[in-house]
């Protein structure tokens, strides 16, 4: 586990966070700490419980939205793949649909290639 000083709310407070998370640590809480400057500059000197608490107020609901966009995306994205499973089965059946469709027509020129060969065979034999 790695140490990291971190600075919210002019405070420092020592972390620990697993090695090589130590810049997102960081990251994080230079977000926090910006925040509740931010509170600090809207609202003005309310209390550094009521800045921080505000602050993670404001964090806990852009994550809610974004759970809830995320969640949105997920139905999306099933709707999607239940979309492209149906597309792929319809395309199964047209694809069956031809091939029986070229078979028939094949089988039917056989059968219309025998006719004209035994009418010409029988033709010839009859002029012959």
């Amino acid at each position: 586990m790695s140490q990291v000083t971190v600075t919210i709310n002019s405070r420092q407070f020592r972390m620990a966070c697993e090695d090589g998370q130590e810049g997102h640590l960081i990251r994080l809480a230079q977000d926090l700490d910006q925040r509740i400057d931010k509170l600090r500059g809207n609202f003005g000197e309310i209390g550094d419980a009521r800045l921080t608490i505000m602050a993670a107020l404001t964090v806990a609901d852009e994550l809610a939205d974004i759970n809830n966009r995320l969640k949105r995306v997920e139905q999306e994205l099933a709707s999607l793949q239940e979309a492209r499973v149906a597309s792929a089965e319809h395309a199964k059946a047209t694809q069956a649909a031809i091939s029986a469709a070229l078979n028939a027509a094949a089988e039917r020129i056989e059968g219309l290639t025998r006719q004209l060969n035994q009418t010409g065979a029988e033709a010839a034999v009859a002029m012959g």
